[in-house]
């Protein structure tokens, strides 16, 4: 991993001088335009406050990969690089590299984030400093494991995204479990006090073997809530529960490695071998 650098602002500068478009004949113009727009500037202040000593995110970082060099001894360790975005995909990744965009981890308190359409109310939620570590392993999970999802229905997206948050637990084992999948604590008191009527309701109404692909993301992507649970539930509330059914896979085979979970796309064997019934 790679240091971070003391001055975002030129960081970012030298970055998108390499990789940007730099052989179109407005990309020096637009450049400018970015560099020395009002905005931006005040951002680059904002994210120079906010993080004035890296040092704490950067060794949780590096930390992260450890675990994940330890598991995978074979993958090479991303490069990680920090920028300002301009209020843009909060991580970017690459071959063997990672992009955070700072201005993304500010706080729900800036007021640039209440003008943002692309913003709403709940992601805010999550746009602080202490997410940017569990969105950095999620991300990172997705890009190395995104080939083995073969899901086509609810029960293998479940799984599959369960994976992905156990990877996270593997990263980040003593991160609590509200900062890995971005709950408040009422959100983590509610799944786990309703898992049984959760699981039980997906199994009444047959949800596990549909492949509709509105009721896929009824229960997989963010949002306020999830549309079919009442409305003090988090949204992703079917990640939440692949999530358990994973721990519990690895619970009852500790002689799985995660590498091999990770391979495994055979995902109503692993709801199987999990003997997942929660009560």
């Amino acid at each position: 991993l790679s240091n971070a650098h003391p001055d975002f602002f030129n960081l970012f500068t030298h970055r998108i001088i390499r990789i940007g478009g730099i052989g179109d004949d407005e990309f020096a113009d637009l450049f400018m335009q970015f560099v020395t727009d009002t905005m931006i500037l005040n951002v680059k202040n904002l994210v120079e406050n906010e993080f004035s000593d890296f040092q704490n995110t950067e060794k949780q970082i590096n930390k992260a990969f450890k675990y994940f060099q330890y598991h995978f001894p074979e993958k090479e360790l991303p490069t990680v690089y920090v920028y300002i975005s301009g209020f843009n995909q909060s991580v970017v990744t690459a071959e063997n590299i990672i992009g955070i965009s700072l201005d993304k981890y500010l706080g729900k308190d800036c007021s640039y984030y209440q003008q943002l359409s692309t913003a709403p109310q709940y992601k805010i939620q999550n746009m602080h400093k202490a997410k940017l570590v569990s969105d950095v392993a999620y991300a990172w999970g997705i890009t190395e494991f995104e080939e083995t999802n073969q899901a086509t229905n609810l029960m293998g997206n479940i799984i599959h995204h369960g994976k992905l948050m156990y990877f996270v637990d593997a990263m980040l084992p003593t991160t609590p479990d509200s900062l890995k999948i971005g709950y408040s604590t009422s959100q983590i008191g509610f799944c786990k006090n309703n898992e049984a009527k959760m699981w039980g309701y997906l199994v009444e109404k047959k949800m596990l073997f549909s492949t509709n692909r509105m009721d896929i993301i009824r229960y997989i992507n963010d949002g306020p809530t999830t549309s079919g649970f009442p409305a003090e539930s988090p949204a992703r509330a079917g990640v939440w529960i692949g999530w358990q059914i994973v721990r519990q896979y690895m619970q009852k085979h500790p002689e799985i490695t995660l590498a091999e979970l990770m391979k495994n796309s055979d995902y109503q064997q692993i709801l199987n071998d999990s003997e997942y019934f929660p009560e």
